[in-house]
């Protein structure tokens, strides 16, 4: 049926063979609009053929086609027949105009958006360079930095040194005992039993020395982590990592002297009560055995003189 009213329309003009097909399909300027997203304006204008009120011809070559395929003709036909009948030359941008959807020219941003675009993305790139090269100067301003060398695999371990020597006036002020991590401590009297602090210190606890302790020596099992002090003075640590010390001084003048690395005074111990020998138990002597002395033998006894039958004498 369309095939008809094409060749039925052959002869009429172009707005007219369109107007013609959207009315044989039921279609309204609106459906055609919506469709083809082309204002209802310039299909007006296209029905009507008033080919100056639409932007270019390019416009109208591009509008005509679109047109047309809605309704069901050859659009590319009729946009090369428009063009010829506007004067067009055809070119290779013709033939690429067959394919071109056209934009509605009231959706075209205006040229100062463009333009304010454009000078935005200029200023971007000149304040970017702007920035690289201050971030490249003050780079070269500082220098690399400097390659640390390892030390050799067999090295000695650095031995830590004071900062300066310490002189025995430094001796003056509290011993401090601050522990970095959890550690355990015994704090006593040097020669006896009687203990001062003993338990575990936590991280952070801090005790001092009493002031009244005659010969204080320390005993743990990780020196390393006891800050030690005199008044405002840090003592270097008491004994190598993670190794048990004991009977160290704690007295003021023996760690100025362990902090300037003589080795401390011996601490006088009180000597020890003298201890009694031990009373040893003789055994009784074994009783000597008595011999009864030997029994006497019994007294001879004098027989009685025999009777002879005399009588004695008067």
């Amino acid at each position: 049926m369309i095939e008809m009213d094409q060749d039925q329309t052959s002869g009429a003009a172009i707005g007219e063979r369109l107007r013609q097909a959207r009315e044989a399909k039921g279609l309204s300027l609106d459906d055609i609009a919506r469709q083809t997203r082309i204002p209802i304006r310039h299909l007006e204008h296209i029905e009507r053929e008033e080919w100056d009120a639409l932007p270019a011809i390019t416009y109208s070559v591009g509008f005509v086609r679109s047109y047309a395929n809605a309704v069901g003709l050859d659009g590319p036909a009729m946009g090369a027949e428009l063009r010829e009948q506007l004067g067009g030359i055809r070119s290779a941008g013709a033939i690429s105009t067959a394919y071109y959807e056209p934009a509605d020219p009231a959706r075209v941003p205006p040229r100062w958006i463009a333009l304010a675009a454009a000078l935005l993305a200029i200023l971007l790139v000149v304040g970017y360079l702007v920035w690289r090269h201050h971030a490249v100067g003050d780079a070269d301003a500082v220098g690399p930095p400097a390659a640390e060398v390892p030390p050799p695999a067999n090295a000695p371990a650095p031995k830590p040194q004071p900062s300066a020597q310490l002189t025995p006036a430094s001796a003056s002020g509290p011993v401090t005992l601050t522990a970095s991590e959890d550690v355990w401590v015994r704090v006593y009297e040097a020669g006896s039993d009687k203990s001062l602090f003993q338990g575990m210190m936590k991280a952070g606890q801090t005790w001092q020395v009493p002031a009244t302790a005659q010969a204080p020596e320390i005993r743990t099992g990780r020196p390393n982590v006891l800050k030690v002090a005199v008044g405002n003075t840090a003592i270097p640590p008491l004994g190598p990592p993670e190794k048990m010390v004991k009977n160290v001084s704690l007295k003021p003048a023996d760690l100025i002297a362990r902090a300037n690395g003589a080795p401390p005074p011996s601490v006088a111990a009180p000597a020890p009560a003298p201890r009694r020998a031990p009373v040893r138990h003789r055994p009784p002597p074994e009783p000597v055995p008595v011999t009864p002395p030997a029994a006497a033998p019994p007294a001879a006894t004098t027989p009685p003189p025999a009777t002879t039958g005399v009588p004695p004498a008067q």
